[in-house]
């Protein structure tokens, strides 16, 4: 009965070194040091003495001792090539006595904030961007106030870096103060930005827009579009809109402002040219107009070539055959009148060539 309590209890120990392990593990694996980019790095070998004997290994590969000041590791200069783990060897023995994730990257630069209302009067979301990357892991924090009060920003999950905020009043005269503050590991920066609710009202670019040619008219196209599905309420806040078109073998374009309506008739196109045309949208009243939407291709009427009926081609056809068959005028055979009539040419010229050799033989 002793061997299975033998083997129970080498088990057990088995356990507990490979927890051990795991848990030693886990406590080399937390440590992480971040670094700006092109700075100078030193990496401490944990508690192991500045002077005893180490190796250190970057991403499992052994480093040349010139970059050793006794156990401590000097990275100078470093770059983003040089971001991994590092681990420290004690002695010959290769006793791992400390790892390390570097980071390298740069503090954040001062964001890009804009807000915009695409479905005014419902609300208006803000977007932002760093101008540079910072190879980190940036956080942000966006603070609203209007009227002296902070009001939430929900963030958008799909889109990370936007959020929305709901009108709680809308036609104030009293601005809104954003102000945004991108942070990470190596340092923080912050932008703000204020404004009108009217100034920031863009909507998007219009939808559906088709462009056909209009039959027996060799100059005109038929433009048609919709609303953006985002703006919300197109009776009580209508929208504007301005089409812009020119032929591909054309660099200028044309432009026609419209007040209302969904639709337009191109009428001073070439004909047959191939053109490119494009809509934009604005509230009458307030806001800018929004970016131009997506291109669409059209080619006015042209005139199909006529093509030879049957009747008609019938006839061309007898008429080929019969000439076919027509006698060339020099091998036309001789008519019995105009025989008769060279006879008589043929003696009027013997006779009067007597007359003229009877005249010479008398003089």
């Amino acid at each position: 009965m002793a061997f299975p309590v033998s083997a129970a209890c080498w088990v057990v120990l088995a356990a507990a070194v490979a927890l051990g392990y795991v848990q030693r593990h886990s406590q080399q694996e937390s440590h992480v040091h971040y670094a700006q980019l092109g700075t100078d790095v030193t990496l401490q070998c944990g508690s192991v003495d500045p002077e005893a004997t180490v190796t250190w290994t970057a991403n499992t590969t052994d480093l040349d001792a010139s970059h050793l000041n006794g156990s401590r590791l000097v990275l100078h200069n470093v770059d983003l090539s040089q971001s991994g783990q590092y681990s420290c060897y004690e002695g010959t023995s290769w006793h791992l006595k400390y790892r390390v994730n570097l980071k390298v990257g740069t503090p954040p630069k001062e964001p890009v904030l804009m807000c915009r209302s695409n479905n005014y009067p419902n609300g208006f979301y803000c977007s932002w961007h760093l101008p540079s990357p910072t190879y980190m892991n940036d956080t942000y924090d966006i603070t609203i106030i209007h009227d002296s009060k902070e009001i939430a920003c929900k963030k958008d999950i799909p889109a990370k870096n936007r959020c929305y905020i709901q009108y709680h009043q809308v036609f104030s005269s009293k601005k809104y103060r954003v102000t945004l503050t991108a942070t990470n590991p190596l340092g923080s920066s912050s932008t703000t930005i204020s404004f009108d609710e009217f100034s920031i009202v863009k909507p998007d670019p219009p939808e559906s827009v088709v462009a056909k040619p209009i039959a027996h008219n060799p100059r005109r196209l038929q433009v048609t579009w919709q609303y953006p599905s985002s703006w919300p309420d197109p009776d009580s806040f209508p929208l504007k809109f301005f089409l812009r078109y020119r032929p591909l073998i054309i660099d200028q374009w044309q432009h026609v402002e419209l007040s209302d309506g969904t639709s337009h008739i191109i009428t001073d196109a070439y004909a047959g040219k191939e053109y490119i045309i494009q809509v934009a949208a604005k509230d009458n009243e307030i806001g800018t107009w929004s970016d131009w939407s997506v291109a669409v291709h059209a080619t006015p009427w042209t005139e199909e070539p006529k093509h030879l009926t049957t009747e008609a081609q019938g006839t061309e056809t007898t008429t080929a055959s019969t000439s076919a068959f027509m006698v060339a005028p020099t091998a036309r055979p001789s008519d019995p009148d105009d025989a008769g009539n060279n006879a008589s040419v043929a003696l009027s010229l013997v006779v009067s060539l007597v007359l003229v050799l009877f005249s010479i033989h008398f003089i």
